[in-house]
This record gives C-alpha cells, structure tokens and sequence, in this order.
C-alpha cells in the first residue's frame, strides 16, 4: 500500500511535486535577480567597512585611499562581469567555471575550480548571515551576547524556504531584495543632495581618532599594505558566478534571460558601492575591527557596541527616524538572503559533480519539492559549523573568504581562452568569427586580472586565516579523486561478462536455518520449497545435545519432506559453524549458488528488537561477504508489528483527513477498482470502478 508522506513533512516543505512539473520552477528575470543576485547585491552592506578595517590599522592617514581602492574594485568587477556574459553564452547548462575548466584544460583543473566553489559556497552562508546578524545587532545592541544562536537560526531557516523549491525562494527573497535596493538607491541620493546643498551628512564616528599599529609605511610595506586593502574590497566581487552556475533555472531564452540578469546585477551593485563608499568618505566614517574596538579613541569599548558602516552612514543621512530602521531591517534581511545565491549555486554544482561521480550519487537525486535536497542540506551543516567555529564574526571569517572565488575565475577565464583558440578556427561566418575574437579578447584580459588578484589575496591573507582554505581545498580535490576512482573500479568490477546475461548458475543449493520447529520455520521451509532449488536442506546447529535429539525427533515425527542437517559446534556458536558448513558447499561447486533462507520475526516495538534476530543479524553479516551466497529473510510478523501497523494506519488517517479539512493538502485520488487509503469527507466524491 502507497503511503503518503507524512503531515509533518508536508507543513514544512509543502506538496511533493511530479517530476514532469520541474518547467513550473523556472525563474523569470524578476525572480532570478534576487535569488541569484542577492550575494552580490548584499556584499555592498560590508565591502566597503572591511577595506575601513584594513586602513585602519595604519589610524587615519591612510583613509584617503578608500575612493581609489574602491574604483579599482569597481573596474575589476567591469572586467568579471564581461567575461561572465562570455561564459553564459558558450557553457549555459550550468556547470560555470567548473564545465569550462574541465573541458578546456582537464580534470585537474575542474576539480581545482570545484573544490575552490564547494568551500566558497560554504563561506558565503556564514559570512552573508554573520553580517546580517551585524546589522541586527547594530539596531539592537542588547542581542549582542546571542550572536551565534541568531546566525544559526537564519541558516536553520533559510535551509527550509530553499527545501521547498525555487519558486517559493524567489517570491520570498524578491521583496527584501527590492527593497533593499530601493533603500540604498536613496541614501546615496540624499546623501549626496545634501552634501551638494551645503548640508553634508556627519557619521556618529567621524569625531573618533584611531590608534595606530602601524606607522610611516614605505617601499614594499606600503604596497602590501594597499594591497591587503585591496583584497578585501574585492569581496563585493563575490557571487557573480552564480548566474553562470544557474543559467538551467531560467526561463526560456534563458541564454538571453541570464545575461540581461548579469548586466543588471552589474549595474545596480556597482553604483551602490560606489555610493556607499562615497558617503563613508563623506560622512568620516572611522571603523576599526571589532575585536580592537579600543582603539577606537573616544569609544567606550566596554559597553557599546560599534555599528557598521552601513548603519552610521544610515544614521548620518537619514537620521534614526523609520528609514534607518528599514534600512538596516532589509540590509539584514537581504544579507541573511545572500546565503540563498549559495543554496542555489552549492546544490547544483553538487548535481554535477555527482553525475560525473565526483561526488556520492544521493547529491544528484531530486527530493519531493524538485530541488537537490541532500545538497541544501549538506551545505547548512557545514555553514552552522563554520559559523560556530568562528563566533559569527565577518572579520575572521572574512580572511578565508574570496580566494576560492579568484581561483575559479582564473581558471574559469583561463579555459574561455582556449575554448575560443578551439572554436574559431571552425567557425565560417565572419560575423561570427569577430564576435568570438572579441569575446576572447574580453576572456583574456578577465583571466589576468584575476590571476593577478588571486596572487594578492594569497599573498596577502594567507596569514591572516586563508592558509585554512589552501588545506581545505586539496582535501577536498583528493577526496572527490578518491569517490570517482571508487566509482570506476564498482563500474568495471559490476560489468557484465559477454555470456553472463544468457549463462545461469549450474545449481541452487537451497538452505533453511533451523533453531526449532514453530511457523516461522515452516513458513521458510514451504517458501524455500515453492522455489524449487536443485537441493534443498534444513541446517540447525548442535548447542544442546539435549535440545538437537528433541528438534530431530520432532522433525521426524512430523514427517517434513526436507533433510535436516545436524552441525556441531562444541564452543557452542551459531554464526561460525554456519558460515563454514556454506563456504565448504560453495567451494565443492564452484559454479553454483547457495541460497540460505532465515526465518526472521518482524516485531512491533523497539525493545523486541533487542530479545529477537540477533543471531540472525550476525549470520547475515557474515553470509552477505560471502561470494556465490544468496541470503533470503523470511518474515514472520508478531502479534504486536500487526497491532503496531494498525496503530499507524489509524494513526494516518487521522492525519491526512485532519490536512485534507484544513487545505493543507488535497484529496488523494486512485486507480479504478482500487480500496480508497482513507475515507473520504462526505463533499468529496470518489472514483468508482470502471470494471
């Protein structure tokens, strides 16, 4: 009988969907921007507070390289997006960097590019909802000592929107995203109208000084001090592979719906930063890494705490009035979301590498609402880790952050170049051939801009925690190397020889496993004989002397067609003597198969389990290793699995009439001529047999 999952299941993920519904899922343009788009989007909310963090450590002669650091962001994020937009339209089926790598320049490489995008996807959830958490608690300090349950909350709840499948994600990541966009749009307007009219914005920091660590930087130090700077501004860079990764889940033209998605991805994040960043200088805002907020001169860092960047230029502009509790609410909120570009991306490349056995094959399979469940949840408990292990803190987790990303786009960018080298000299239309000479160019110049970056942010943040990713990588790259190779040696061992489809065993040597003679021993007996083996035994094992001469006294007596094969065992086991009596068959015919049939009980409560079936649990385990052996359980249902059954059953029914009244779900239909799985409310008709 088919059972329905269960209502629990139901109220937390929704209605399991047909497979042929998956086109229902696709995203349009208005939706596949907040999903895909929210991490970089939301990353504008602390870029620029982590390049103030690194130029504070010189004090405050060095904030006058914030504007420049940050154009240089700015153009390095112009060069990425091209080269992206070249990417969608060679590769859309959604494998991104790792498909262009591994087609382009070899296995090695997309295993390098995915081991890179599996540990950044990771860091991604912790690093979105830890700032998000940030802004909370800038609104609300007092929630401060609560940060790491508060992360794990979000990350907990984000996991089940994402179980219940892309549609429901897009619609409930569309309206913070927007309004976040919308919100900062007008605190870069009015802040800069304001500065424009004489009345220029004042952050809550801009009276502080700061305390130096450093000092009268020159020569080399001062290049890798800027460059450090640099490397954590290329944070907004992060996400824009996601849309590359996630081209399969647009609407058709999804080519076209991608790119549009990219470019506009593009705009909105470059003029919010920029924005963002021109307030900061504006408005003097001074941020220190919170972990030496006492150096934060005229800063009491014993009771407060210090917001961030957002929330002061929030408060300079607008006032702490309802616009800066929104802008914080939905900078939160659209943090918190960014984590969702994750759960997008991390599921999907999961898929791919499982079906290229990289990766276990459960990582590919589709759960009830179309969406790769085992990788959601994978990546949440591998977040919540990362996010425990860390405090919830941005700064220290903002240290192993990016290079993965830079390795991908090197690699990724890399391979574009030799996909043009490959396909130009193929392609006969002229128009055509510009077309692709220039989208190499574009590729070219993306790969050494982020090989260049790459370097420095391993360079420059290898110490500071990154050395953590450059270990996790290649365990990761090892480990998928290790699954495929288990998978490829399970494919040959398991191909079939050329006469094996047509060639059957020889013989079967039937056996029953006797401890006494009740039902559960005469129903594997009648079961064992209905096959018809080519021999068929019953095998009991001498513990008791006593005990055996009764068992064959009694088998006598009741005249039971089938030999009784007595086995000593004077150390008084069960398994061993068994397991050497089948081997020994098996080895005097080699060609054919033992079947060994075990009466088993099938028992109603937990604790039966624990005074039945051991022992035939034990010579399971023992029998399944043995080549040529066939193990068959012959159940035997006890009085109290039958009452346990009927429990559940009425249980059920309970459940699902009690959903079908409120709405949850619908009527369940049947075949024709088929006995209804429950009783149908009397306003609901139900199908009669057609035979």
């Amino acid at each position: 009988m088919a059972v329905l999952p269960d209502l629990s299941k139901r109220l937390l993920l929704g209605r399991a969907l047909r497979s042929d519904r998956l086109g229902e899922t696709l995203l349009p343009k208005r939706i596949a921007l907040p999903v895909f788009a929210s991490d970089m989007l939301s990353s504008v909310a602390y870029a620029t507070q982590e390049v103030l963090v690194l130029l504070a450590i010189g004090g405050l002669a060095y904030l006058y390289l914030l504007p420049w650091l940050a154009l240089a962001v700015v153009l390095l994020l112009l060069v990425v997006v091209a080269s992206y937009r070249q990417l969608v339209r060679a590769y859309p089926t959604g494998g991104g960097d790792y498909e262009v790598a591994s087609k382009n320049i070899g296995r090695t490489a997309g295993l390098t590019v995915a081991s890179a995008l599996l540990v950044d996807y990771v860091l991604t959830v912790a690093v979105s909802v830890s700032s998000g958490v940030d802004n909370i608690i800038s609104a609300f300090p007092g929630l401060d000592p609560h940060r790491v349950v508060l992360a794990v909350l979000f990350v907990l709840l984000l996991t089940s929107l994402n179980l219940r499948g892309l549609k429901e994600s897009g619609a409930a990541f569309a309206t913070p995203t927007y309004a976040f966009i919308v919100l900062v749009l007008a605190l870069v307007g009015t802040g800069l109208l304001r500065t424009a009219f004489g009345s220029r914005p004042v952050a809550e920091s801009a009276h502080y000084s700061i305390a130096p660590e450093v000092s009268h930087l020159s020569g080399f130090a001062l290049v890798f001090f800027v460059l450090r700077a640099f490397s954590s501004g290329c944070t907004a860079l992060t996400g824009v592979e996601a849309i590359a990764n996630g081209v399969p889940a647009f609407k058709k033209p999804k080519i076209e719906n991608a790119r549009k998605t990219l470019l506009m991805m593009a705009t909105l994040s470059i003029t919010m930063f920029g924005g963002i960043t021109a307030l900061a200088v504006l408005s003097k805002v001074h941020y220190v890494d919170p972990l030496r907020a006492c150096d934060l001169r005229g800063f009491d860092c014993k009771t407060d705490v210090q917001r961030t960047v957002i929330a002061q230029v929030g408060s300079a502009v607008f006032g702490e009035n309802v616009l800066y509790y929104l802008l914080l609410a939905f900078a939160a909120a659209i943090l918190i979301l960014a984590a969702n570009t994750a759960f997008n991306g991390f599921p999907l490349l999961g898929s791919v590498l499982a079906q290229d056995r990289f990766l276990p094959r459960q990582l590919h399979t589709r759960g009830d609402r179309l969406v790769f469940s085992n990788g959601i949840l994978v990546l949440a408990g591998f977040a919540i880790l990362l996010i425990v292990s860390f405090d919830a803190s941005v700064t220290r987790l903002i240290q192993l952050y990016i290079l993965g990303v830079f390795c991908s786009f090197t690699l990724g960018q890399t391979g574009m170049v030799r996909h043009w080298n490959r396909t130009i000299p193929l392609e006969t239309d002229p128009a055509v051939r510009r077309t692709m000479r220039t989208s190499r160019i574009i590729n070219a110049i993306g790969a050494a801009c982020t090989g260049t970056v790459l370097v420095i942010v391993l360079v420059t943040k290898f110490l500071a925690g990154a050395w953590i990713v450059v270990v996790a990588m290649p365990v990761i790259f090892l480990l998928m190397r290790k699954i495929n190779s288990h998978y490829e040696s399970v494919s040959r061992e398991l191909e079939p020889d050329p006469d094996e489809e047509v060639t059957l065993p020889a013989r079967t040597h039937a056996m029953v496993l006797v401890s006494k003679i009740h039902k559960p021993t005469l129903r594997a007996l009648n079961y064992a004989r209905a096959v018809r083996p080519s021999t068929l035994e019953a095998v009991t094992v001498s513990v008791d002397p006593d005990e055996t001469h009764a068992l064959q006294t009694e088998w006598d007596r009741r005249g039971i067609p089938v030999p009784l094969k007595v086995l000593d065992s004077p150390f008084r086991e069960i398994t061993a003597p068994v397991v050497r009596y089948v081997r020994s068959v098996r080895r005097s015919s080699p060609r054919d198969v033992v079947a060994v049939y075990i009466p088993e009980y099938v028992v109603g409560h937990w604790w039966e389990q624990l005074l039945h079936n051991q022992s035939a649990l034990r010579l399971k385990t023992r029998l399944l290793f043995t080549p040529g052996v066939m193990v068959i359980s012959v159940p035997w249902q006890l009085r109290s699995s039958e009452e346990l059954e009927a429990r559940v059953i009425e249980a059920h029914k309970a459940r699902v009439k009690a959903a079908i009244a409120a709405g949850v779900i619908a009527p369940p239909t049947r075949y024709p001529g088929e006995q209804p799985l429950v009783d149908a409310p009397a306003d609901v008709p139900t199908l009669k047999s057609d035979a």
